[in-house]
């Protein structure tokens, strides 16, 4: 929907100019979409942790998502029974806010979380984590969360002796998961272990398969085989007759691939390799670690620069580029091959939506990223169609939408010019481009 032509002919005053995501709303739209249409008896529950943009919210929230616990989709009017409260060791305050705003089930992993849940809400249904093999994950969490087969078993049997309610297991396999082994594996444990509830008296009608499904560019082929997998393998161990409700906490899925940060170049350095005598170049942007960047130390990405500089030489020179902050740690990438930048030129780094603006802070008082949305009027009026003529849960007519995510090696036709739908959007923000 936006192309490299449209960041290079902007014309900001040189000292007015903040980095900005623009943000392919289409994209969001497509990934619920292609979603419900692959894993259809798996209903997604936006992880909002993962990136807490108030608008993306009400976008899924307009779809029919669920949601992984945050107040903020509360605010908007989405009802407790839409959301799950999916981190396993909570603070009491939240439990206690939890109870009060109707938010019923919750997860829990350990023996001392289940006791802190009965003292404050008795009447809380619970969800069984348990642990699973995310070892080709790019963000593991079974080191921190989960309960083994042994310890599910004894916690069972501990939530029964003091009479709280547990209605189902859950699992998270990683962040970007890569492989359908691990969800395969992990579905197969928690039939054993929501065999062992339902022997023990418990009504165990809920399975939620976490998060962890990628969502960056390039990465479709894996989604595919990710739920080709998870369909094949639900339906083996719980079938559509057995009324049992599936959940999943996708957030990375939704948002990866919508978000492309534009960031400019505010000073250089030029320097000689001391082994090689070569030319090398310091960089200096106006996002970064501390900011949208923030991915970089904690979600193990390494964002990849695409230049927006038309600079017609091709030689290229050993770089490193680095946040505006005065921390030295502050570092982009340490040594990359580009040609030569000017101050003033714009770097367009895409598949920046997840676990970015969502951890930022204004570190040295400087701004990260504001996001910019895109939209067709077309596609929007399409989708409105759809999920006002089609129950919403499961099924869509996708013939009515066009499909036409971000690509920005595309030229933008006339009706592809930023456009944001008035009816949900909040204090958004077109940018004009010249």
């Amino acid at each position: 929907m936006y192309n490299n032509n449209h960041f290079c002919n902007q014309n900001p005053k040189k000292d007015e100019v903040e980095p900005f995501f623009a943000v392919d709303l289409e994209d969001v739209c497509n990934k619920h979409i292609r979603w419900l249409t692959s894993m259809p008896r798996v209903t997604p529950h936006y992880a909002v942790k993962c990136n807490d943009d108030i608008n993306v919210i009400k976008l899924l929230a307009y779809l029919g998502a669920g949601f992984d616990c945050a107040s903020k989709v509360m605010d908007l009017g989405v009802t407790a029974d839409r959301i799950v409260y999916a981190n396993p060791c909570k603070q009491s305050s939240y439990i206690r806010y939890a109870q009060e705003s109707g938010v019923e089930i919750m997860t829990f992993d350990n023996e001392q979380e289940l006791m802190k849940i009965k003292q404050i809400y008795p009447n809380a249904k619970l969800v069984l984590r348990i642990v699973t093999d995310d070892s080709n994950a790019v963000c593991r969490f079974s080191m921190k969360f989960g309960a083994d087969m042994n310890t599910a078993r004894k916690l069972i049997d501990k939530a029964q002796e003091i009479d709280m309610t547990i209605i189902g297991v859950s699992f998270h396999c990683g962040s970007g998961q890569m492989t359908s082994k691990a969800f395969v594996d992990a579905i197969q444990n928690a039939r054993i272990i929501m065999n062992y509830g339902i022997k023990l008296g418990f009504n165990m009608h809920l399975l939620d398969i976490g998060g962890g499904f990628p969502g960056n560019s390039g990465t479709e082929d894996y989604f595919s085989e990710i739920s080709a997998a998870v369909n094949k393998t639900l339906d083996e161990h719980f079938p559509e007759d057995g009324n049992i409700r599936i959940i999943a906490e996708p957030g990375r899925y939704y948002v990866a691939s919508a978000y492309a940060l534009a960031t400019n170049v505010i000073a250089s350095r030029e320097m000689i390799d001391s082994e090689t005598g070569n030319l090398k170049y310091m960089y200096y942007i106006n996002d970064g670690v501390y900011g949208s960047f923030n991915c970089v130390l904690y979600d193990h990405y390494v964002p990849e620069p695409y230049l927006l500089a038309k600079n017609e030489s091709s030689e290229k020179y050993t770089s490193s580029i680095w946040g505006p902050t005065c921390d030295g740690l502050d570092c982009i990438n340490k040594s990359i091959q580009i040609p030569k930048l000017n101050i003033g030129d714009w770097i367009l780094w895409k598949n920046m939506g997840a676990y970015t603006i969502s951890a930022a802070v204004q570190f040295n008082g400087i701004p990260f990223g504001k996001p910019l949305y895109f939209m067709s009027k077309q596609f929007w009026d399409s989708v409105k169609a759809a999920f006002q003529t089609v129950p919403r849960k499961y099924q869509i007519d996708t013939s009515v939408i066009r499909h036409n995510s971000c690509d920005c090696s595309n030229e933008v036709e006339d009706d592809m010019l930023p456009w944001i739908p008035e009816d949900f959007i909040e204090d958004a923000t077109v940018v004009t481009i010249q």
